[in-house]
């Protein structure tokens, strides 16, 4: 019986978008490289991904007006 050699899965870096190796030889999967491993680590280090909150801000009134 033939083995089958077994073709590396291929994904989409979140960054760059480009192709990168999903496979235990890539240490920085899902990222293709250390580069873009690293600019995403900076952008939530910087907070540039953020949640959205619907909170409003401390100078307007919570909840339903007319129920204050």
């Amino acid at each position: 019986m033939a083995t089958r050699s077994a073709k590396p899965r291929l994904v989409r870096c979140p960054a760059c978008s480009g192709d990168s190796v999903y496979a235990p030889s890539n240490p920085f999967r899902p990222f293709c490289s250390e580069r873009c491993k690293n600019m995403d680590l900076g952008a939530w280090a910087s907070e540039s991904f953020r949640m959205p909150d619907e909170t409003p801000p401390d100078d307007l009134p919570f909840g339903d007006p007319k129920e204050q």
